[in-house]
């Protein structure tokens, strides 16, 4: 392996690392809004959720499927990692920063069904913003309109 295996290795991983920094520190924002505060374990749950999100959205498989089956996937994603980071952080380490013990449909008050309907919402945003971060930190392809994945999702294009 070459010199510039290595290199495009690391240049990846920068990549990938500013992605989930900045997906989580944008989630931390919008929780902030919602709950009126967050926990820096976000910057990292968020970010990773949204970046595997947007990851996926890098292959035609992915990308090809309508809007609502992207959600679909998005949101089992989002649900993976939010009930093993929950059982890790607030079960395990006790930190309790979120309990649904008390929603609708909760697994061990980690997931639950009303939030995992929130979190399908909040895919097409997650994929246009990580669209958007690669057209503008990295010069990709121009991403389509965040209007158009929720028309999409409407439309069930």
């Amino acid at each position: 392996m070459g010199h510039s295996y290595f290199n495009n290795l690391k240049n990846k991983i920068y990549k990938d690392l500013i992605l989930i920094f900045v997906m989580g520190a944008l989630y931390m924002v919008l929780e902030g809004l919602w709950r009126g505060w967050t926990h820096i374990s976000m910057l990292v749950v968020g970010g990773l959720c949204a970046f595997l999100i947007g990851r996926l959205n890098e292959y035609p498989k992915f990308y090809d499927r309508k809007m609502w089956q992207q959600c679909v996937i998005g949101t089992l994603i989002i649900l993976i990692l939010e009930f093993t980071s929950g059982m890790i952080l607030n079960v395990w380490l006790g930190l309790d920063i979120w309990d649904y013990s008390n929603e609708w449909g909760n697994v061990y008050g980690q997931i639950c069904v009303p939030y995992a309907l929130i979190w399908f919402l909040l895919v097409p945003p997650a994929i246009y913003i990580d669209d958007y971060l690669r057209y503008w930190l990295f010069g990709e392809k121009k991403p389509q309109g965040l209007l158009k994945n929720y028309k999409n999702l409407v439309l069930g294009e």
